[in-house]
C-alpha cells in the first residue's frame, strides 16, 4: 500500500508538471510510451500474440499512431490512421503467410484491436489536451490543458467512489466472476460520486478560468463516465481471466501495469472528447 500511494503521488506531480510545466512533446512522448506499453501488455503479456515478428510490427504500428498525433509534426491523423492499417494489414498477413503452421489468423485480428483500437482509445487524452479553442478572454493557455482532467477524474474519481461505497453498502456482487469485490452499490455510489467530482471541478474551472462548460454536461460525464469506466475495467477484467494472467504488468508500483491503471480511462476518454466536440 505504501508503494501505491507513494508512486500515486509521485504520478500526479508528473502530470502537472507535464500540463502546465514542461514543453508538451514530455506530454507526448509520455503517452506515446503507455501506448506502445499499453499494445504490448494486451498482446505479449497476454500471448494472444505470440509471434515475435507479428508482435514487433504492432508495437511499431501503435507507436506510429502516437507519433501522428504530435503537435510538432504537420501530419493529417486521417492519412495516418489509413496508412498504419495498411502497413498493419499487409504485414500481418505476409507474416502470416510465412508462419502460417504456427500462426492462425485470430492473432491478426488482435493485433488490429491491439496495436490500432488500445492506442487511439487512449490518444483520445492527447486529442483533447489539443484542443485549441480559447476560454472567454484568455490567451495565454489552451483550454484542453484543463478539461483534460475531467475524463481522468470521472474513471478514477469514481472509481474512488465507488469502493467506499462498495465496502459501506455493498451487499449484491456486480459481476461476481469476473471481479468478485465489486458490487452493485459500489457501481450506484461511483455513478452518484462522479458526477458530484466533474460538477465540482467543472464549476471551478468555469469560475477561474471562463470555460463556460455546460453544468449538464459536467453531469453526465462525470455519471456515464463512472459507467463506462466499469465497463473498461471489467472487459479487460474478462481478457485477464481468460488468458490466466493477474496482472498486465508491474511498471506502475502497487498499481500493475498500464492497462491495470487505464482500463477505465480508455473508455471515458474517448467519450468525453466526443462530449467536448459537441459543446465547444
Amino acid at each position: 500500500m505504501k508503494a501505491r500511494v507513494l508512486f500515486g503521488v509521485i504520478g500526479f506531480v508528473f502530470v502537472l508538471l507535464a500540463l502546465y510545466v514542461f514543453p508538451s512533446i514530455v506530454l507526448e512522448l509520455a503517452v506515446a510510451a503507455l501506448c506502445v506499453l499499453a499494445a504490448y501488455e494486451v498482446l505479449g503479456s497476454t500471448k494472444l500474440v505470440h509471434n515475435r515478428l507479428e508482435l514487433l510490427l504492432c508495437l511499431l504500428v501503435a507507436l506510429g499512431l502516437a507519433i501522428g498525433h504530435f503537435d510538432i509534426l504537420p501530419l493529417d491523423l486521417q492519412d495516418v490512421v489509413q496508412g498504419l492499417i495498411f502497413v498493419l494489414l499487409i504485414g500481418s498477413f505476409a507474416i502470416e503467410l510465412k508462419f502460417h503452421h504456427s500462426m492462425n489468423a485470430s492473432q491478426v485480428a488482435w493485433g488490429f484491436f491491439g496495436a490500432l483500437l488500445v492506442p487511439y482509445l487512449m490518444l483520445s487524452l492527447l486529442r483533447i489536451y489539443q484542443m485549441d479553442f480559447q476560454p472567454i478572454g484568455k490567451t495565454d493557455f489552451r483550454a484542453g490543458q484543463f478539461i483534460v482532467l475531467l475524463p481522468l477524474l470521472a474513471a478514477w474519481g469514481a472509481d474512488t467512489c465507488a469502493l467506499f461505497a462498495g465496502m459501506l453498502f455493498g451487499k449484491h456482487k456486480l459481476a461476481p466472476v469476473v471481479s468478485p469485490k465489486k458490487t452493485v452499490e459500489g457501481a450506484v455510489g461511483g455513478v452518484v460520486g462522479g458526477a458530484v467530482l466533474v460538477l465540482l471541478v467543472a464549476l471551478l474551472l468555469n469560475a477561474t478560468l471562463g470555460l463556460k462548460m455546460p453544468l449538464w454536461s459536467a453531469v453526465v460525464l462525470g455519471a456515464v463516465g463512472a459507467v463506462l469506466g466499469e465497463i473498461g475495467d471489467l472487459s479487460f477484467s474478462v481478457i485477464k481471466r481468460q488468458t490466466g494472467i493477474k496482472d498486465y504488468g508491474h511498471i506502475f508500483p502497487g498499481h500493475g501495469g498500464v492497462l491495470d491503471r487505464f482500463d477505465s480511462v480508455l473508455f471515458v476518454a474517448p467519450f468525453a472528447e466526443i462530449l467536448f466536440r459537441i459543446i465547444w
